[in-house]
């Protein structure tokens, strides 16, 4: 795959600029690739050409846009190999999960969302009107470098399928595995200008794209911060903006809950990619008359989850993505110490040798007004945060700027109850799994909107009235 390219109006091409980003494989901290810095023009031609289209794309049916998916779904299919590989080395995924989580996950999300893209009800009869739900327009799709593949599915999967044109501008940090669904699209006959890929930074290429005037919605995944700024050049235009932010997510244990299982759906939660996931749940509430024998269990459920190469066979966790990732969950895990917070597992990480390695830490004696109790680290660092009684603890679940994500684990009519009350767009009951089909994102400061499920479809459409009954 050639990665200095961009993809506008259905068309590979040489970028204008010699200026190229590098992209590192974290585990070895070799720069291995790079891609261009699209210029303004480059944006405003991709801008031009998704508008363009959008009227064509639009008038499609939706059958001819479901069998361009799953053409393009089978051309993704036989690069598996080389994309799983591509994760290993841009994000630092430990093998298994670069497998399961951002590859064969993201598949069952493609397929979850055609399959729910034909339930959607395009016209409906109401009582002295019809309904009609049609596209936005032109998307433009800014996207982390987290999950780089799965949040790009979020995004454009729905958009294309309800008739929608985009442009796409993928993290600086790890853009390569997109061009590889790009490319699929682009061997399955997508037309032209129907998806259109600049990569740059995204202070640059965002903000120009979230500035267009061509562009009718934006939507971003990222910090809080990230999404206020792009929020913010959108609407100087009043665009759409649909916004998934960030998280400092709870994780209560109940007084009689399963006290293995509740630890170990946290760790998974928390470590799952390095906790660079803005659903980790980061702050572990617990009745602080049990606080000792959960403590105990912590360190010792911890060793299940080994730091390692990510090639290596077991290795659960690798490395943070980034020096820059490296070097803030470094400063929160000092912030944490000075803080007065007590470190019951893991240490400081040393500089980097060889890659972006940290062992996950585990503070107790937390309070919930430390900065590393409110604030999203995005690395393996867990907070454990004592409650004296049931109102105690959900004050504490509620007392963020950001609801996104959260955890009940207890007797199940209890967890219910409490979970009910938690501020939170997703919150788990004790070891439930992921439902695809169901709606993702957040209260408060965590986002605007949401991804996945019905819903999700919905957000990448906009509702017509015609008043064409007789009263």
């Amino acid at each position: 795959m050639n990665f200095e390219r961009l993809y506008i109006n259905g068309e590979w091409v040489s970028p204008q600029s010699t200026e190229r980003i590098k992209v590192e494989n974290p585990a070895s901290m070799y720069r291995f690739a790079a891609v261009p810095v699209a210029t303004d023009t480059e944006v405003d031609a991709a801008c031009r050409a998704a508008a363009d289209a959008a009227w064509r794309w639009q008038e499609s049916p939706l059958a001819a846009r479901l069998t361009i998916c799953e053409k393009m779904l089978a051309q993704l299919l036989t690069r598996k190999a080389e994309i799983v590989d591509i994760e290993i080395q841009e994000l630092g995924a430990p093998s298994q999960m670069a497998e399961k989580v951002h590859f064969d996950f993201q598949v069952e999300r493609m397929r979850t969302f055609m399959r729910l893209a034909q339930e959607i009800e395009f016209r409906e009869e109401l009582e002295h009107s019809t309904l009609y739900r049609e596209p936005v327009g032109v998307v433009a799709a800014i996207t982390p470098w987290n999950y780089p593949l799965g949040q790009v599915v979020q995004k454009i999967m729905p958009a294309i399928l309800m008739g929608n044109t985009v442009i796409l501008k993928p993290s600086q940090h790890t853009p390569l595995s997109v061009y590889y669904l790009v490319d699929a699209f682009h061997q399955a006959g997508l037309p032209k200008g129907v998806l259109n890929l600049v990569t740059g930074r995204g202070g640059d290429v965002g903000n120009v794209l979230a500035s267009h005037p061509l562009v009718d919605m934006v939507s971003f995944t990222g910090s809080t911060i990230g999404g206020i700024e792009v929020g913010k050049h959108g609407l100087d235009s009043v665009k759409k903006i649909h916004l998934e932010l960030g998280g400092k997510s709870p994780c209560v244990i109940l007084p009689d809950a399963d006290i293995d299982q509740a630890i170990r759906a946290c760790f998974n939660s928390l470590l799952l990619n390095c906790g660079q996931t803005c659903s980790a749940l980061s702050r572990l509430l617990i009745p602080e008359d049990q606080k000792e024998a959960i403590e105990t269990r912590l360190v010792e459920i911890l060793q299940e989850y080994p730091v390692g190469d990510p090639r290596e066979e077991g290795t659960k966790i690798g490395p943070l993505a980034s020096e820059k990732q490296f070097t803030k969950v470094k400063k929160y895990i000092e912030t944490g110490l000075a803080e007065g917070a007590r470190m019951l597992t893991g240490s400081v990480p040393t500089e980097p040798i060889g890659g972006y390695y940290v062992q996950p830490v585990i503070f107790t004696d937390v309070t919930n007004d430390m900065q590393i109790a409110q604030e999203e680290i995005f690395g393996p660092v867990l907070c454990v945060i004592t409650y004296k009684d049931l109102p105690d603890a959900l004050h504490i679940a509620n007392d963020t700027i950001y609801g996104l994500n959260a955890a009940v684990h207890g007797p199940f009519d209890e967890a219910v109850a409490f979970a009910r009350r938690i501020k939170s767009g997703n919150v788990y009951i004790n070891d439930s799994a992921r439902d695809v089909t169901a709606p993702f994102g957040g209260y408060k400061m965590s986002g605007i909107g949401r991804e996945g499920g019905i819903e999700g479809i919905l957000e990448f459409t906009q509702s017509k009235v015609l008043f064409d009954h007789d009263a």
